[in-house]
Order: C-alpha cells, then sequence, then structure tokens
C-alpha cells in the first residue's frame, strides 16, 4: 500500500478510510430531519464502499401544526410518530477530485439497506373540563375539541410504548465536499430516498396513511480521513 508520502508526491492528497458525521433535513421529517454516520473504504483511485447508519423522523406530508390557546403547539390529528433506523451499504464514485487544499471534490453514491421503524404514541394535554387535564395519545374519537388541545407531551413521551415495523430503503445523491485540511471533510450531500414498510403506517388516523415514503433531502456532514 503506498505510504501518504508517496501520495502528496505525485500531487494528489488520497485516503483509505472516512468517518462522517451529517445533520439531514428532509421533506418527511421537521426542521431536523434526522442524523447520519458513515464510514467509508477505498477500493480504488476513485471508489469506496460504506456503511452508513441513519436515524430520521418520518411525518405524514399533510402534517400541519398549530398554535394552543395557551400558546403552544401541537399537530392536530396525528396519532403516532414513526422514527426510521437504517443500516445502509453502499458505493461512492468521485467525479471531480479537489486540489489538496482547495476546491471541490464531486461524487455521485448510492446505497440500500433494511429499515427498522418505531411507532411511537404521539401524546397531547387534552382539557377533559375546566379543572381536570389528561395527557394521552391522541384519538379522534375521543379528542373531538381543537380547542380544549393545550399542547404536547414531553419529548420521546411513549417510546417505551412503540410497536415495530420493518421495511427497506434505497437512495441516491451527489456529494459536494469543501474544505481546505487535508485529513478532515465538510460538505453537502443533495439527494432522493425511498422507503417502504411491510405495513400501512397510522401516523394521522383521519387521513390516508402509507406504507412507502419517498424524499428529497440534503445533509450537511463534517468527519476526517486517515
Amino acid at each position: 500500500m503506498e505510504s501518504f508520502a508517496q501520495r502528496d508526491d505525485i500531487g494528489n492528497y488520497e485516503y483509505d478510510k472516512e468517518y462522517m458525521f451529517g445533520v439531514n433535513k428532509n421533506t418527511n421529517g421537521g426542521l431536523i430531519g434526522g442524523f447520519v454516520f458513515k464510514a467509508g473504504t477505498r477500493i480504488d483511485d476513485t471508489q469506496f464502499s460504506f456503511w452508513a447508519l441513519e436515524f430520521s423522523n418520518v411525518k405524514n406530508p399533510k402534517e400541519t401544526r398549530y398554535s394552543t390557546v395557551v400558546g403552544n403547539s401541537y399537530i392536530y390529528g396525528k396519532s403516532n410518530y414513526l422514527y426510521s433506523i437504517r443500516p445502509q451499504y453502499g458505493r461512492e464514485i468521485i467525479l471531480f477530485k479537489k486540489a489538496p487544499n482547495h476546491g471541490v471534490q464531486v461524487s455521485a453514491l448510492a446505497a440500500i439497506g433494511p429499515s427498522f421503524g418505531l411507532i411511537a404514541p404521539y401524546y397531547i394535554e387534552y382539557a377533559v373540563n375546566r379543572t381536570e387535564t389528561v395527557t394521552e395519545q391522541y384519538d379522534p374519537e375521543l379528542h373531538q375539541s381543537q380547542f380544549n388541545i393545550l399542547g404536547t407531551g414531553y419529548l420521546f413521551e411513549g417510546l417505551g410504548e412503540s410497536k415495530f415495523a420493518f421495511g427497506g430503503n434505497l437512495k441516491a445523491a451527489i456529494s459536494f465536499e469543501f474544505g481546505v485540511f487535508r485529513a478532515n471533510a465538510t460538505g453537502l450531500e443533495l439527494g432522493y430516498m425511498l422507503e417502504g414498510f411491510t405495513k400501512e403506517i397510522p401516523l394521522i388516523p383521519t387521513t390516508e396513511n402509507r406504507q412507502l415514503f419517498q424524499s428529497v433531502y440534503f445533509t450537511f456532514f463534517y468527519g476526517f480521513r486517515q
């Protein structure tokens, strides 16, 4: 295997391993759609194989956030969250290399893997009468008055009551890497994600629910190379 010094002598900075951490924004997520970790290994001068692990909050496209009479916010009609855990295997091809200390590197990549879905109940705080409130999973038959909804439960409440859904996912993307440091990488990944489950996911009981989700996404990433 060539040493790093030999590679620098020929005017290109090459690397054999890379480890990336990313924050994701997508059309099926909120302000932050999820988090990503990726570990890549060199195959040849222009190709890498990689393993990745993604964690994402998947939303129904019809979800709309409202304000309550006490100033909190909630998603009317939402009954469940969907948290998706996605192990992936993929390949990346470098289309344009950057110079050792400047420029932009452009790559194309694709990945596929299973999806492990956690269907967690969405809790709301609901005023039963003037003096009594309850915090429980939204039910369209029980919580019919929008004005009685005071807010939502705390973060990850009900996660221990989650149900499981199995599926698969695939994605294709273009990656743009910036930065001036040889051993570090900063960049942006733009892509398309398709994910399906073996059963319909009841995110909003009163509207059309899906077992197939597709989204456009971008991921800001940072990492290091060896």
